[in-house]
């Protein structure tokens, strides 16, 4: 009985000492103590970096901001003894400016300082532009002589191995060339028997619509032509010429005919 009371005591006090010792921290420090728990409740959302849709809000963003920017132009000039110019157009074109001594002075400074700092080509620089060109230069002239190798000119200057890498080159030229044509051929092969399918598919569409054989009609044509070449009369057609009358050249027809 007596352990557990003085357990329960020793409990009790050494709750006691922490309180003490967390009110005497408070105390001491209570002036950092607020000043955290106010900015952790004011501090906001992160704002997402895009145009707002809604007018009135957009105005009254830029109305707060331009406000607050030209204040800090102002207090940058102040306090860091500079020399500011800032320039604000609103969606409307309406101009807002701020200028710590004048506006025209410091674009005229401005634009001094940009004319004087502007780079110029060091003559290190146009030297190697004139080499790289140069060297431009003497690749399109070989490439010039390679040409007209190919084409068999200047061929006086060249050695026998030349000559042979030549003949090379276009021998492989003229394989890739065959190659070519030949797989073009088949292609437009393989397109016109295609082609001829699907017109032999449609004559038998058609004819089977109209009740016929697959090249019976062709059949019947040529046997018609036959039939109309037998019974046409006798080819010995009068081809001499003949100047005079009409019954002149009756009567000669039929004097040979008397004969026989």
């Amino acid at each position: 009985m007596f352990v557990e009371f003085y357990s329960f005591c020793s409990l009790i006090s050494f709750v006691l000492i922490h309180l003490f010792s967390f009110f005497f921290f408070l105390q001491k420090n209570i002036e950092e103590v607020g000043s955290c728990c106010l900015a952790f409740l004011m501090v906001r959302g992160k704002t997402q970096m895009k145009r707002i849709e809604n007018p009135t809000s957009r105005q009254v963003t830029f109305s707060k901001r331009r406000n607050g920017l030209l204040k800090k132009a102002f207090e940058l000039s102040v306090l860091c003894d500079v020399e500011v110019a800032l320039i604000i157009f609103s969606p409307r074109g309406k101009p807002y400016e701020f200028a710590s001594s004048s506006m025209q002075q410091t674009i005229e400074r401005y634009l001094r300082h940009t004319k004087d700092n502007r780079v110029k080509p060091t003559e290190q620089s146009m030297q190697h532009l004139k080499t790289e060109a140069e060297k431009m230069l003497k690749k399109i002239d070989l490439l010039e002589v390679s040409r007209r190798k190919l084409l068999g000119e200047n061929l006086g200057s060249c050695t026998l191995e030349e000559l042979q890498q030549i003949e090379q080159q276009l021998e492989r030229s003229v394989t890739r060339v065959r190659t070519r044509k030949a797989k073009v051929f088949k292609d437009q092969i393989d397109k016109l028997k295609e082609k001829e399918e699907a017109l032999a598919a449609e004559n038998a569409k058609l004819c089977e619509k109209y009740g016929m054989l697959p090249g019976k009609g062709s059949k019947e044509v040529n046997e018609n032509e036959e039939a109309n070449d037998e019974s046409s009369p006798s080819s010995d057609v009068e081809t001499e010429l003949f100047i005079g009358l009409p019954e002149g050249r009756a009567k000669r027809i039929v004097q040979p005919n008397s004969t026989d």
